[in-house]
């Protein structure tokens, strides 16, 4: 057993109020009762009311970098691009599926078990990593939410300078992160509900785009098989760019916490993987192949040049006219970049509790959060629309590391013991969790020769 094999690695982790041990037994046996039902569809109806983790995964990926990647790629490239968001989500599920399997099974904290089983330098350089990434990743949050936010102004006719929208997300984002960290599980589940929702109205919004303009379903073919990468250096930062948005180096270690938090275990295994398909990898690829879809329909077959959210909000136009599409627009990107600042900061105070010792719920925990917030900066500072889309891909040379490291830790027998998989279905995981490797590692092998 797995439990066996980590005797000396911390386990569990407060995120919130410790559970209700009879309420956890009570999810255990509903488990087990729903695992026994002989219909699939039984079974799924069954798991759906218990996910959350991987609605937190979309919720930080469907963020800034996403945004404007995926719409730069349908305005730029039409339906050539639609195959790169879903084969990088697919990848990245494969691996999270791994993380997943092996923090239920053991209880152990990830960053203990990369300092102990793999190499205390691997383990500095994963946090280190979470850490800086999490931070830069506020910039574009903060430079995009404010722009969204104060084109919703200026529709209205109101001309509002950044400081003040700038202290609003600020003390809005901070206040969510903080009640989240000491809350109690209704809080937790209420946040998880909130981002579910916040999901299916950018989703919707960009569907009915795609039912409204049509969808021409041989180009759709084209862009999802034809593996299409662009022959300029524009265009291959741009693929790295959605290859860096779908799956960030900080989402390798928020996942397996919220896992820990949530008191999920063994019986929880089968929910974890419908969990990650249900609410990372369908959520993402939906949002992001209707966005694409939609832009390419729109902004691509005028020769809209995207340099804002004024421009990319011409995709809304033959649904709801300009003025509704931008605020609309507007809305979705803001719901967007608000829910991944919450989440930054919520990492930044996770992995530098984790790198230094100390205690959730504090001041040094608080503190550690607003660290993030370095990135409202980034409001202040004329950016680009494509600056979200550099950021996603300089993410590309945080990652191999880290999923190297739990390549490693899903073959080691010292770790999970007799629960290591074997035979053919250990020979396709691994064949997969390779193949997810040397994807982020090319990518950032081209990032950084693109430097030179």
């Amino acid at each position: 057993m797995a439990g066996q094999n980590s005797k000396n690695l911390r386990r569990g982790f407060p995120l919130v109020k410790e559970r209700d041990a009879q309420a956890l037994e009570d999810e255990r046996a509903y488990l087990r009762e729903v695992d026994s039902r002989p219909s699939l569809i039984g079974r799924w109806r069954g798991y759906w009311r218990l996910t959350g983790p991987g609605w937190l995964q979309s919720a930080i990926t469907l963020g800034a970098g996403t945004a404007g990647s995926t719409i730069l790629a349908g305005a730029a490239f039409g339906y050539k691009l639609l195959w790169v968001n879903p084969l990088a989500m697919f990848l990245g599920v494969v691996v999270f599926a791994a993380i997943g399997r092996q923090t239920l099974l053991t209880h152990a904290r990830p960053y203990d078990v990369f300092r102990k089983r793999l190499h205390p330098a691997l383990a500095l350089f994963w946090g280190l990593a979470v850490f800086v990434s999490s931070v830069v990743w506020q910039f574009p949050q903060y430079s995009l939410g404010t722009s969204v936010l104060r084109d919703i102004l200026s529709v209205t006719g109101l001309s509002v300078p950044r400081l003040p929208i700038v202290l609003v997300l600020l003390v809005a984002s901070t206040a969510v992160c903080w009640s989240y960290g000491r809350g109690s599980r209704r809080a937790l589940r209420t946040f998880e509900h909130l981002l579910k929702y916040m999901l299916f109205f950018m989703v919707g919004a960009f569907f009915l785009v795609v039912v409204k303009t049509g969808v021409d379903f041989k180009a759709l073919l084209g862009g999802l098989f034809g593996f299409h990468v662009p022959g300029t250096k524009e265009g291959v930062s741009l693929v790295l760019g959605q290859l860096g948005a779908a799956v960030g180096v900080n989402m390798t270690f928020l996942f397996p916490y919220t896992l820990l938090a949530r008191g999920w275990g063994r019986e929880h295994l089968r929910l974890k993987n419908f969990d990650l398909g249900v609410s990372m990898f369908l959520p993402f690829v939906l949002a992001t192949s209707f966005v694409t879809i939609a832009c390419a329909n729109t902004l691509y077959a005028r020769g809209i040049q995207v340099r804002g959210a004024v421009d990319a909000a011409h995709a809304l136009e033959p649904l709801i006219g300009l003025t509704l599409g931008r605020i609309v627009f507007s809305l979705g990107v803001l719901s967007m970049c608000f829910t991944t600042m919450v989440l930054e900061m919520l990492i930044c105070g996770l992995v530098l509790s984790e790198m230094l010792g100390f205690e959730l719920h504090g001041r040094a925990y608080k503190v550690s959060t607003m660290l993030a917030n370095i990135g409202a900066l980034g409001a202040f500072a004329a950016l680009p629309f494509w600056v979200p889309v550099a950021t996603s891909s300089l993410n590309l040379i945080m990652i191999p590391a880290a999923y190297l490291g739990f390549f490693l830790l899903h073959n080691l027998k010292s770790y999970l013991g007799e629960d290591v998989v074997r035979g053919p279905k250990a020979a396709l995981w691994n064949a997969f969790l390779i193949l997810a490797i040397v994807v982020v590692a090319a990518g950032a092998a081209a990032k950084i020769l693109s430097f030179f």
